[in-house]
């Protein structure tokens, strides 16, 4: 790599880094990012929404910065990892947890079915926003609002993948929705509809989750 844009990189890494530690635990804004890393408020900001694309920092309601997902995935995981194991064998369909990233969202873990026709994706499946249940919820639009207050739930039949349904419930926080507990399975298996079917039980997931987030924040 050519000194200069070794350098330049180098710059913007200790920017990141002293971003990074100006946020620490706590939510804050722009201006005092600008305050606390001796940044122009117009170089603070611009960087922090960066790293909130790619999930170092997230943004809040009102504006403020704080921790992004990359840092508190393990914790989610881990609490999250029984839980969906149990989802899974309690319905006997795979049962998956998405977060989102920028305009995609991530599969980070995936208790497969263990029936032979199964609906699964890989740790780490990157798919676009709105596409699926879990798609449609971490995009989060005043219609899946409102049928997250109406319901509990968001459900998919057949609209990314024809012969596939998807149920998601969010795991929410302080901050809004960090998550969605999804529910996948072929539809030749449901008998009503996949929220009809499993809504209560994923929800029930979702609540469990959230819960454990919390007590550990």
């Amino acid at each position: 790599m050519p000194p200069t844009e070794q350098n330049g990189s180098n710059r913007t890494l200790e920017r990141a880094a002293a971003i990074l530690d100006a946020v620490g635990r706590s939510a804050v804004s722009a201006s005092e990012l600008s305050r606390r890393t001796g940044l122009s408020l117009s170089t603070a900001h611009r960087l922090a929404l960066q790293m909130v694309d790619y999930g170092f920092l997230r943004r809040t309601e009102g504006g403020t910065f704080r921790l992004g997902q990359r840092f508190v995935r393990s914790a989610l995981e881990n609490v999250a990892l029984p839980v969906l194991h149990e989802l899974r064998d309690r319905t006997g369909e795979t049962a998956q947890l998405w977060v989102r990233r920028g305009n995609e969202r991530v599969c980070l873990i995936s208790a497969d079915s263990r029936h032979e026709l199964r609906a699964t994706l890989p740790p780490g499946s990157r798919l676009p926003l709105p596409a699926g249940s879990s798609g449609r919820l971490l995009a989060a639009d005043d219609e899946v609002l409102a049928e997250l207050a109406s319901a509990g739930w968001i459900e998919s039949v057949g609209s990314r993948t024809p012969g596939l349904g998807s149920i998601s419930a969010p795991v929410q926080t302080e901050e809004g929705i960090i998550a969605a507990v999804c529910l996948a399975m072929p539809l030749a298996r449901v008998t009503g509809s996949p929220g009809q079917d499993h809504g209560a039980v994923v929800v029930q997931a979702a609540r469990r989750i959230e819960e454990a987030v919390r007590e550990g924040a």
